[in-house]
């Protein structure tokens, strides 16, 4: 008669070496001392380095290099910007994501390729673009000279420059949550009588709001910190297209590393009260999720 074994815990298993879905202690120890070092080489030190290097020359001079007029100028600039682009951007992403998850329709696998070209095209190159486009010697130049309309190194350039690198964060995290939530809901809503914006606005958006603020904050994040193509349409004028890290590049090159750092400072701490947005999305996603598969079992 076979014996019947008792039950172990993970614990017990690991200490004898039984769990076939977990690695030796000292694998683990040294996996994880190889991330920790990675991290604090390549993140937390230089993230540190700006920091103390910011407040090198005191408090003091901290905030008044954060009150230069041009150090505000391109504070306003950059948070402008990441407004009015976030904002298009949440449209766009709504509504490309509810056609290609909701819908069948021609063309549907060539808008999922477009949404994607900003991830393979260098924000430089996309720069060049809109200067092909709209600068004097572009296509529309003449016509806009004409009618005194400037949108390269002005502020309409940086806006659009910075849509084109943002547009895909906010589709790119809707269109899997609703493809995995399926028809079933807004069919039913739809058999019930519910009009197609009633249906938008009571079904579908309430069980995507977790997703979209999501994707609200990469969306933020990225415009804050863009450089290559908001680089080649601002024009460097100063005080007037330059956003902030375009500002900490004119100090930099000035040797005026304090002030540099200060700004840089504001735009890490702008990072850091993204990162921990993005961490509360998550978890808020992952009750979300939690919730939603415990009502399915029941």
């Amino acid at each position: 008669m076979s014996k019947v074994l008792p039950l172990q815990t993970t614990a017990q298993r690991d200490a004898h070496g039984l769990n076939p879905v977990t690695e030796p202690r000292a694998v683990r120890w040294l996996l994880t001392g190889i991330a920790l070092a990675f991290l604090a080489l390549f993140l937390v030190v230089p993230l540190a380095a700006v920091f103390v290097q910011a407040f090198a020359k005191g408090i003091g001079y901290y905030f008044e290099s954060l009150k230069d007029p041009d150090a505000w100028s391109a504070i306003e600039l950059t948070l402008t910007t990441a407004a009015i682009a976030v904002s298009l951007n949440v449209v766009f992403g709504l509504a490309a994501s509810w056609a290609i998850a909701k819908f069948e329709f021609r063309g549907k696998a060539l808008l999922t390729t477009l949404i994607d070209l900003p991830l393979s095209v260098s924000p430089v190159i996309s720069g060049l673009i809109y200067v092909l486009m709209f600068g004097a010697q572009g296509w529309f130049g003449p016509w806009l000279a004409a009618h005194d309309v400037q949108i390269i190194f002005a502020v309409p350039g940086i806006v659009l420059a910075t849509i084109f690198v943002t547009f895909p964060f906010v589709a790119r995290e809707l269109i899997p949550l609703m493809q995995a939530q399926g028809n079933d809901e807004e069919e039913a809503a739809h058999v019930l009588g519910a009009s197609g914006w009633q249906i938008f606005r009571r079904v579908t958006l309430p069980n995507v709001k977790c997703g979209l603020l999501y994707g609200v904050i990469l969306c933020n994040a990225r415009a804050m910190g863009e450089f290559g193509a908001v680089s080649v349409v601002s024009g460097h004028i100063r005080g007037q297209t330059d956003t902030m890290p375009l500002h900490v590049e004119i100090l930099y090159n000035e040797y005026n590393f304090s002030a540099a750092f200060a700004v840089a400072s504001l735009l890490a701490l702008l990072a850091l009260v993204t990162l921990a947005l993005k961490l509360l999305a998550e978890r808020r996603m992952s009750q979300a999720v939690t919730e939603a598969r415990a009502i399915a079992q029941n």
